[in-house]
C-alpha cells in the first residue's frame, strides 16, 4: 500500500525527540531521580564533564525519558578537589556501572557501596583521570595491573569457572565469572571494559561537521543509529531541517541495519543450538541484503551514509527496484524459516525456558530495547516517541511475554517482518527533493541531544559544542549499558553450556558499552 508523504514535504522542526534541561543542586539531584522512578520514567544514561576551565567545577548529567520529552538533569559540583554527588543506583540499578565509569574517567565519586573501577583495567595510573581537561589523550601511561575483587560466594559444593576475557573466534573480550553448584549457575559476575577506546576524548579532537564519522564507529553494527543520533543532536542545535527525501532515506538505512542484525542473530542462534542449517540460510539472506546495500547506499555497512543535514548517497530507480525485489524474495524465506524454527523439536528444547528474564525483574533493573520487549515491556521509540518519518507511519509495537531465548527469537522474526513493511512504505512514494542541506556551525557551549531507536534499543548522543566549530564534549550511549547486567539474572538456574546461547539471544555490544 502506498503512503502519502505530502504532509512530510512541508517544512518541519528538526526530526528529533524534544529535549528539556533541568539544573538542580545536590539534594534535588537525588530527589529528581526518586521522583522519576516513582513516575516510571525510563533512565537513559549518565555522564560527567570537567568544567573547571569554565566555572571552576565539574558537572554530572543524567537523561530520562518522560512522555514526549528527553529530560536532561544537570548538577554542578563546586568541589573541584574531591568532586562527588549522590548515587542514583538505588532508584535505577543500571546507573551503577555508569557511575563507576565516570569515577574512572573523571574522578567524580558517589556514595554508592560499589566503588570498584570499571573501565581502567590498569591502563593508566589510578590517580589519572583521562577525561579531565589537563590530560593529554595522546600520551602513553604506564600500565598498573591489579587483581579485580570479584564478589566471592562460599558454601558446600560451590566452585568458580572463569570464562574470558579472551574468547574463541572474533568475539570481543569480556570476562564472565560463574559460581556454580553442580551443573546449575548460582551467580554470574561480568567484568567488561576491555574494549575501551577513549571515544569521548577523541570527540574533543573532532569538528562538529565530522563527528558523525566517529559516532558511526562507536559500535559498528549500529552505525546508522549512532550517526543519525549524532546528526540529530547537531541539527537540533542549529535548527537545521533536513530535506524530506533525506529523512526517508535515513529511516530506510536504519531499518536495513535492523534487518541485517536480526538475520545474522537468527542464524547464529540456530547454530548455537546445533542447527547449522539455520546459520546457512540466514547467512545467505544477510549476505544478499549487504550486497544490495552496496548498490543502494554505496557500502555494505553504512558507516558514513548519514551525514549532517541529510545523507551522502541518493537512491537511484534501479536501486529502489533492487530493494523491493529483495524484500519480496526475503519475506517468504523468513516466514518459511520461522516455521522450521517453531516446529523443530531440538531447537525449541534449547530455546524454551532458557535464559528467562521475568518482566518484574526486567522492569526493576531498567531493561530497554529488544530485550525489554521480549519480557513483556512495551517500549519502542518509533512507537511511543516517534520522530520523523515514523510519526506518519504508525509502526507496529512487537512484544513477547516469555522472556526466554524463544521469546527473543520471536521478537526478531516479528521485527524483520515489520521492518520489511516499513521499508516498502519508504520506497512507495519517496519525496523527490534534495538529499542534503547545509548545517551551520553551532554556537559554542550549548548542549544538544539526539535519540534514535536502534536495533538493540535507544541510542543516544549528548553533544556539547566548542569554539570555532569544535566539540567540547560528546557522550555516546549504547543500550547495552542497561542490558548487560540483566544477563547475570537471566543465567541463574541454567547450566554453563547454555550461556553462549543465552548471551547470543541478548547479543549486546562490548564495544558500544565500553566506549
Amino acid at each position: 500500500m502506498a503512503t502519502n508523504f505530502m504532509e512530510f514535504q512541508a517544512p518541519r522542526l528538526p526530526a528529533n525527540i524534544p529535549t528539556r534541561r533541568l539544573r538542580v543542586d545536590r539534594v534535588q539531584w537525588f530527589q529528581t531521580a526518586e521522583s522519576f522512578r516513582k513516575s516510571n520514567a525510563r533512565f537513559l544514561t549518565l555522564w560527567g564533564a570537567d568544567d573547571r576551565d569554565r566555572d571552576g567545577g565539574f558537572r554530572i548529567y543524567a537523561a530520562y525519558l518522560i512522555p514526549n520529552t528527553v529530560m536532561v538533569v544537570e548538577h554542578f559540583i563546586e568541589d573541584s578537589a574531591s568532586p562527588s554527588y549522590p548515587g542514583i543506583a538505588g532508584f535505577y540499578p543500571a546507573a551503577l556501572r555508569m557511575q563507576r565509569a565516570v569515577a574512572d574517567l573523571l574522578g567524580i565519586s558517589t556514595d554508592e557501596a560499589d566503588t570498584r573501577g570499571w573501565l581502567r583495567h590498569g591502563g593508566w595510573p589510578e590517580s589519572l583521570f583521562p577525561l579531565r581537561r589537563d590530560v593529554d589523550g595522546s600520551q602513553q601511561y604506564p600500565v598498573e595491573s591489579a587483581p579485580y575483587p570479584f564478589v566471592p560466594v562460599e558454601g558446600d559444593g560451590v566452585h568458580e569457572i572463569a570464562v574470558g576475557p579472551v574468547h574463541a573466534g572474533t568475539i570481543e573480550p569480556g570476562h564472565f565469572r560463574f559460581t556454580v553448584v553442580g551443573e546449575k549457575v548460582l551467580r554470574l559476575e561480568e567484568r567488561l571494559g576491555y574494549t575501551h577506546k577513549g571515544v569521548a576524548k577523541l570527540f574533543e579532537n573532532s569538528s562538529q561537521q565530522n563527528g558523525h564519522r566517529l559516532a558511526a564507529r562507536v559500535s559498528g553494527d549500529s552505525a546508522v543509529a549512532f550517526s543519525w543520533a549524532y546528526c540529530a543532536a547537531l541539527e537540533s542545535l542549529t535548527q537545521t531541517v533536513c530535506p524530506a527525501r533525506a529523512i526517508i532515506l535515513r529511516a530506510l538505512a536504519l531499518e536495513q541495519e535492523r534487518l541485517a542484525n536480526h538475520l545474522g542473530d537468527l542464524g547464529a542462534l540456530g547454530n548455537d543450538a546445533g542447527f547449522a542449517f539455520g546459520l546457512t540460510q540466514f547467512s545467505r539472506l544477510k549476505e544478499e541484503l549487504l550486497r544490495a546495500n552496496i548498490v543502494a547506499f554505496g557500502a555494505r555497512y553504512l558507516m558514513d551514509y548519514v551525514v549532517p543535514g541529510g545523507v551522502a548517497f541518493d537512491m537511484t530507480p534501479d536501486a529502489r527496484r533492487l530493494l523491493l525485489d529483495l524484500y519480496d524474495a526475503m519475506e517468504p524465506s523468513v516466514s518459511q524459516m520461522r516455521s522450521i524454527y517453531d516446529e523443530h523439536a531440538g531447537l525449541q528444547d534449547r530455546f524454551r525456558e532458557a535464559g528467562r528474564l521475568e518482566q518484574a525483574t526486567a522492569e526493576k533493573l531498567g531493561a530497554i530495547g529488544l530485550v525489554a520487549r521480549a519480557s513483556g515491556i512495551a517500549c519502542d521509540l518509533r512507537v511511543d516517541h516517534p520522530w520523523a518519518p515514523y510519526d506518519l507511519l504508525a509502526p507496529k509495537l512487537v512484544v513477547q511475554t516469555g522472556g526466554d531465548v524463544a521469546a527473543r527469537v520471536q521478537v526478531r522474526f516479528d521485527e524483520i517482518l515489520e521492518s520489511l513493511r516499513l521499508c516498502r512504505l519508504f520506497l512507495s512514494e519517496p519525496p523527490k527533493d534534495a538529499i542534503r542541506t547545509s548545517v551551520p556551525v553551532a554556537t559554542s557551549g550549548v548542549l544538544g541531544v539526539g535519540l534514535v531507536e536502534g536495533w538493540r534499543g535507544p541510542v543516544m548522543i549528548a553533544l556539547e559544542t566548542g569554539p570555532s566549530g569544535g566539540i567540547r564534549r560528546c557522550h555516546a550511549h549504547d543500550p547495552s549499558w542497561q542490558n548487560w547486567p540483566l544477563i547475570e539474572y537471566a543465567i541463574l538456574g541454567n547450566i554453563v553450556p547454555d550461556f553462549p546461547l543465552i548471551n547470543k539471544s541478548f547479543n549486546l555490544s562490548y564495544s558500544g558499552q565500553d566506549g
